[in-house]
């Protein structure tokens, strides 16, 4: 696969971009972006879409870390 250009590449984060702030404004229903996702998986080469869509879930889990903070889950066996 040949790296893609610097024009490929803006094409691809603004499509991510755009994807996500759906998201985001939606609650994170995919149902609402579904367009927008589209254009985002055609815009970007597959691994990428992987990546970003992993980037995203660490974004949030982080975000929820830093204003939650960090609750150990409760040991099943503990007597």
């Amino acid at each position: 696969m040949a790296a893609p250009t610097m024009e490929e590449r803006k094409a691809c984060w603004g499509a991510r971009d755009e994807f996500w702030q759906c998201l985001d404004s939606h609650g994170d229903d995919a149902a609402k972006c579904e367009k927008l996702r589209r254009a985002f998986e055609s815009r970007c080469p597959q691994q990428w879409v992987k990546y970003f869509d992993k980037r995203r879930d660490f974004l949030k889990y982080k975000k929820k870390l830093e204003t939650e903070g960090y609750h150990p889950p409760e040991a099943a066996g503990k007597s």
